[in-house]
């Protein structure tokens, strides 16, 4: 079955512009004004909607909460076109409820990605329905009669057998449910990203902004949503409860804790693989070592074993000390510049 995709914009030229880049894809609905686009999508129910910003009367915020704010339409994914490319702008659309944004004039190719990434989001979510509310029931019943450092102190121990992202962003997510917070993590693990969320699955624009704000500030925080970050873990909570000061203040003692103890296990995850990657080595290299002296021993004699033994006993000396470092890590506490708690709060 074909997409349907609403288009929500006053400028015939875009939807032209749709209509062929998504010819043979979707089956494309047109609104040129927002109140004619909230009718459509109410009768329509299509699977994505783009939808621009800037429009008279009623602009494409307001449409975009209205949408959100309908139990019809608010599962549908909405994108965003503007003309704007600022972060300023991206969040006040991840506010609004959008779930990407694409900057205005865009390659037909560039569009047809967005939309298909956004279709297989909505699909994925859908599917993870049954299984988070079964997981949101069980993470009630096993968690009500503990408290708050207690479960933290749960998801330490936990952790200490567990040796991968899933498993780890399982028992992290799980945290969060007796508090009824809607909340994405990203994974900073060696040189690659992963996100995982508690209920569905995340949003290209909840990607974006955690890998913006990953250099920023320990605590961001915009309209009910905080993002807290540390060097391996960043955390975005999507409806912080800005407005009860005695709750969002013990969260935001409370959470750092969580952060640090997943920081460094993350790390100790690294060493773990950095560890066995310079034993390795140090296993090929010695192993390499010992059928060439075997070889020249035989070829060429004293002299030139010599020469190798000096070669290959340098290479061996690298590798061994860049093991011993990192097995060290295991014994040395995460330091203070890594793990400290700090309350820098930036508010947009």
């Amino acid at each position: 079955m074909a997409k349907i995709v609403l288009t929500i914009d006053d400028d015939k030229v875009i939807h032209h512009l749709v209509e062929e880049a998504l010819s043979g894809v979707a089956q494309v609905i047109h609104a040129k004004n927002g109140e004619q686009g909230i009718r459509q999508a109410q009768k329509h129910q299509p699977d994505i909607i783009l939808l621009d910003v800037e429009m008279p009367k009623m602009d494409g915020y307001a449409v975009c909460k209205e949408l959100k704010n309908n139990e019809l339409t608010q599962g549908i994914p909405i994108l965003f076109l503007s003309g704007r490319a600022d972060l300023e702008e991206r969040i006040r659309g991840y506010n609004a409820g959008a779930d990407d944004y694409i900057i205005k004039p865009f390659a037909s190719d560039e569009l047809a990605a967005r939309i298909d990434v956004l279709y297989q989001y909505k699909q994925r979510s859908k599917e993870l329905e049954h299984e988070v509310n079964r997981a949101q029931s069980t993470a009630e019943m096993a968690m009500t009669d503990s408290g708050d450092m207690g479960r933290v102190m749960r998801f330490v121990s936990q952790s200490f057998a567990t040796h991968d992202l899933a498993s780890l962003s399982r028992n992290f997510l799980a945290f969060f449910e007796p508090m009824r917070l809607d909340v994405v993590v990203a994974f900073w693990h060696e040189d690659e990203h992963q996100f995982f969320a508690n209920h569905g699955a995340e949003c290209p624009l909840e990607q974006e902004l955690l890998l913006q704000q990953r250099h920023g500030e320990r605590f961001v925080d915009f309209d009910d949503n905080t993002i807290i970050n540390y060097p391996k873990v960043s955390l975005l909570i999507k409806n912080m409860p800005i407005d009860d000061s005695a709750l969002y203040g013990r969260y935001k003692d409370l959470f750092p804790h969580l952060l640090e103890a997943t920081n460094a296990k993350l790390q100790d995850m690294e060493n773990s693989d950095q560890a066995l990657r310079c034993a390795a080595l140090f296993g090929e290299a010695f192993m390499a070592f010992e059928s060439q002296l075997m070889n020249k021993l035989e070829a060429h004699g004293e002299q030139e074993l010599l020469r190798l033994v000096a070669t290959q006993g340098a290479q061996l000396q690298s590798i061994r000390n860049e093991l011993i470092h990192y097995i060290e890590q295991f014994a040395q506490p995460p330091s203070e510049q890594q793990c400290s708690s700090q309350t820098d709060v930036e508010l947009f």
